[in-house]
Order: C-alpha cells, then sequence, then structure tokens
C-alpha cells in the first residue's frame, strides 16, 4: 500500500523576516523513494512536516492520495533523527507500542513485528532493552515501528545523521531491503549525497533558503544497490550533479 504526494506550490514563513519554503511544487509518485538534498537550513524538515500535516503552510496546498493536508495525517509514520525509544520496554514491545496508541490489539501484530525484526537483521535482540543496543540498532528499531502498520507513507527526516559513516552506510543499505519489501511511498531527508543517490529513485535538490527546488534528478541505478553500486560511473555522474545543484547557489 502507497500514495501520491502532490505539492502545489507552497511556502512557509516564520514570522514577518524568514521564509524558510518558498513556492514549492512537485509530486512524489506512488510506491517511490524520494530523497530531499540541500544545505543547513533550506526548508527540508520545514516541507517533510508540512506534508505529514504538523505544521501548516503560510501558501499553497499539499494533498496525500488525492486528500488536501489540513491536519496531521493518519496513514503515515515518521522517522526522526534520534530513535526516541521507551527506555522500559523491550525492542518488540516498542515496535508494537504504535499499534496501541492506535487502538488496536498489539497481539495481533506480533507476527508482523518479528518478521520486521527479522528484516532489520535484529532478530535475537527482541526483549533487549534500548539500553543495550548500539545506535545503529536503536534507530533499526524505531524503523520497523513506522513500518508495523504498513503506512501509506513514510517520512524519515535524517534518520541515520547522528551515526557514524559506517553504521549509516551499513542501515543504507538495510533500508533498501526492508523499503524493498514493502513498496511504501518514502519521503527522506538527508544531508548525504551518498546516501540519497544509493536509496533513491528521485531526488529533490533545495536551494538555501528561502527553500526552493533547484533539480529534479531521477536516478536510473538498477536495484539492489549494492557496495559495488558506489564505484560504477553513472553513481559518481549522478553524485556530481547533485553537488553541482547544491553548490549553484553559492555562486552568486
Amino acid at each position: 500500500m502507497s500514495t501520491t504526494v502532490n505539492i502545489r506550490d507552497v511556502s512557509k514563513k516564520f514570522g514577518a523576516d524568514v521564509t524558510a519554503v518558498d513556492r514549492v511544487s512537485c509530486e512524489i509518485k506512488a510506491n517511490s523513494f524520494v530523497s530531499i538534498v540541500g544545505p543547513s537550513g533550506c526548508g527540508k524538515s520545514t516541507l517533510l512536516r508540512i506534508i505529514a500535516g504538523l505544521v501548516s503552510a503560510t501558501g499553497g496546498e499539499i494533498s496525500v492520495g488525492g486528500k488536501k493536508v489540513d491536519g496531521p495525517i493518519s496513514d503515515a509514520s515518521m522517522v526522526f533523527q534520534g530513535p526516541v525509544l521507551l527506555q522500559w520496554r523491550t525492542v518488540l514491545e516498542n515496535i508494537l507500542f504504535v499499534a496501541e496508541i492506535g487502538g488496536r490489539n498489539p497481539r495481533e501484530y506480533q507476527a508482523r513485528a518479528l518478521e520486521l525484526i527479522e528484516l532489520a537483521g535484529l532478530k535475537g535482540f527482541e526483549n533487549s532493552y534500548p539500553h543495550q543496543l548500539s545506535g545503529g540498532m536503536q534507530q533499526r528499531t524505531s524503523i520497523c515501528r513506522a513500518l508495523l502498520l504498513n503506512p501509506s507513507l513514510i517520512l524519515m527526516d535524517e534518520p541515520f545523521g547522528a551515526l557514524d559513516v559506517m553504521t549509516r552506510e551499513r542501515l543504507g543499505f538495510e533500508l533498501q531491503g526492508i523499503w524493498s519489501a514493502s513498496k511504501n511511498t518514502v519521503i527522506f531527508v538527508t544531508h548525504s549525497i551518498t546516501e540519497a543517490v544509493l536509496l533513491s529513485d528521485t531526488i529533490i535538490v533545495m536551494t538555501a533558503r528561502p527553500g526552493r527546488i533547484q533539480d529534479v534528478i531521477e536516478v536510473d541505478l538498477p536495484r539492489p544497490r549494492t557496495l559495488e553500486t558506489l564505484r560504477t560511473s553513472r553513481f559518481l555522474e549522478l553524485s556530481a550533479r547533485v553537488r553541482e545543484g547544491i553548490g549553484t547557489q553559492w555562486e552568486g
């Protein structure tokens, strides 16, 4: 299950002087993995929160699955930079928590939770508590939690940003595997060009504030993508185009 996101002329101002997002328009196709990249402060996270209905736009309109967003959308999950786990709950209990707060019977989702745990490489840690896990394992738990109810839309705000380079590379490959099995629509905010090219079907490059769309890049690399993919000429070409898109805004 997945959904299309339509963003039409969306702007967001904070106070009278700060325009975070300026007249952004694009379509995010169902079943696709889309990354939003750009320099710090360009409005990436603000745009993500507007899509989620957590922040209201100053102008323009967003629709998810054909329905206008005018508040928090129900069929979506969000993954933040930090895992935000409940320290007194085990891995399995943290994942099932999203069913509880949704008014559902957690026992009905236990098989699904265990399937996600295995897919994320966490088998054997079902009964471990967050303090017993590495940062990468905690973040994998939060991703499993986001996927439990199989939402049509998953929003990820720099989920690997606090991790070291090697860990975030490994998690990138694992996320690719998890997403390939579910094919939800994913919007992924990142500062990492490598991460964006590795994971995405489409990359939206934003300018410095006020955030506008500088470029939209279709990533035509075959899947599944591996370490060898990172060494191909096409990967390097796409990475260079993203870097150029971000860099042009500094040229005057």
